[in-house]
């Protein structure tokens, strides 16, 4: 038998199938990333076929370590990352997060509380939180819930060993971090999940006299209302963000202004969206200007950026050629780090071809999103290449069943 591919595990959705344990998504993944059928990758794991095939199919579930241990070892799946004793991100090499001898005792002395929580400790939690982001960009959300909330835990545990302006630090990196929890449950589309800890969020940033984090997370709130198609309440969301808020920093700002444009359009109100998509922009135009002044977390935004979001505007305006033109500028424009957002914009595209009659491009957009779509992308990048499927055969294009057949193989 030939020797398993160690270079597969490099793919996200492997990765991710294996940080989860979702041991049928992993032998599945693995059988259609290498090409050998069900019998081959049963017998590198020292399975039969119909037990594969059962496990794939969810009809039989991996409880046993002896199994999984022939699974990991049998498809050559990196040892440190598989197992009981696995760090909770699978293969995500982190450049330098890691603590040295001297700043590892501290965080777990401020932990046990056997020491008092310090600023060394404080701004490695602030880089780790950084590199989470940065990672979350690249694999999606999933692999990372279980281990911020126990981050979160962690922040927490350490208020009680915080004294004088250590004690802000730690309710605002608190707060951070549930907005990040919050981020991802809405990525993985559990709105009230995400309400709750935007809600949480908010309370310790008002706690911590963090305009810019309590102005975020009304913006977050708008868009997650936007998300679900509430246009006005995505407005009033995103204006409660500019009126309570006004001394954010101007990308803060920008953000906000930027929601309630998206608002608008959801809306059908063209004027007042790029009205407001222009006054983003130039707000985000002067915190380019002074990029200190800006939170770790608005890394993102920038003229790439905001060109997508013309883009969505004009989707929902049903200007397909204005979203052809400024998806696919911005697309060219975005780092492939950022790759579920390469997909979720990739989907957005695919389904301006479709609006604008271009079916033979929907399709040819669609199909290298699919995998993506359905691990990293799911929900929202999911949804959209089915409302582009419905489009293309609402307009009676070959191309639309053709996509669904696509979709179909991942359902």
């Amino acid at each position: 038998m030939t020797a398993p591919d160690l270079g597969l595990w490099s793919h996200p959705e492997l990765l991710s199938a294996l940080v989860t344990e979702d041991w049928g998504a992993v032998l599945r993944t693995y059988r259609k990333l290498s090409g050998l059928s069900q019998t081959k990758v049963g017998e590198l794991v020292g399975l039969v076929q119909p037990d594969v095939s059962d496990i794939e199919r969810g009809r039989r579930r991996v409880t046993s370590r002896e199994v999984r241990e022939r699974i990991v070892g049998g498809l050559g799946a990196p040892s440190h990352v598989a197992g009981p004793e696995r760090p909770p991100v699978a293969g995500l090499v982190l450049p330098g997060p890691g603590p040295d001898d001297d700043l590892l005792a501290r965080v777990t002395g401020a932990a046990d509380a056997t020491h008092k929580v310090d600023a060394p400790t404080l701004d490695w939690l602030d880089r780790l939180l950084a590199e989470h982001r940065s990672a979350e960009d690249l694999i999606g959300s999933r692999p990372l819930v279980g281990l911020m909330r126990q981050q979160l835990r962690l922040v927490v545990d350490l208020f009680t060993g915080a004294r004088g302006p250590l004690a802000g630090r730690v309710i605002r990196l608190a707060s951070e971090h549930a907005q990040f929890l919050a981020w991802m449950a809405q990525d993985q589309g559990q709105a009230a999940a995400a309400l709750t800890w935007y809600d949480r969020s908010h309370d310790w940033a008002l706690e911590a006299g963090d305009a810019d984090m309590a102005a975020t997370t009304l913006s977050m709130k708008a868009h997650l209302a936007w998300s679900g198609g509430q246009g006005g309440r995505a407005v009033r969301l995103a204006e409660a963000a500019r009126w309570s808020a006004p001394d954010a920093s101007p990308g803060v700002r920008g953000m906000a202004a930027q929601m309630a444009a998206r608002g608008h359009s959801l809306n059908g109100a063209g004027g007042e969206a790029h009205r407001l998509i222009d006054e983003a922009q130039a707000l985000i135009d002067r915190a380019s200007g002074r990029p200190e002044d800006e939170p770790a977390w608005m890394y993102f935004y920038g003229d790439t950026w905001f060109t997508l979001q013309r883009g969505m505007i004009a989707v929902h305006l049903r200007d397909w050629s204005g979203a052809v033109g400024h998806l696919r500028t911005g697309l060219a424009g975005l780092a492939d780090s950022y790759r579920r957002d390469r997909t979720w914009y990739g989907c957005c595209l695919a389904h301006a071809y479709a609006g604008a009659g271009e079916a033979a491009e929907a399709l040819a957009v669609s199909l290298p999103l699919v995998p993506d779509a359905a691990t990293i992308g799911r929900p929202h990048s999911w949804n959209e290449l089915h409302a582009t499927a419905a489009a293309l055969i609402r307009a009676g294009a070959k191309e639309g069943r053709l996509l669904v057949e696509a979709l179909r193989q991942y359902d």
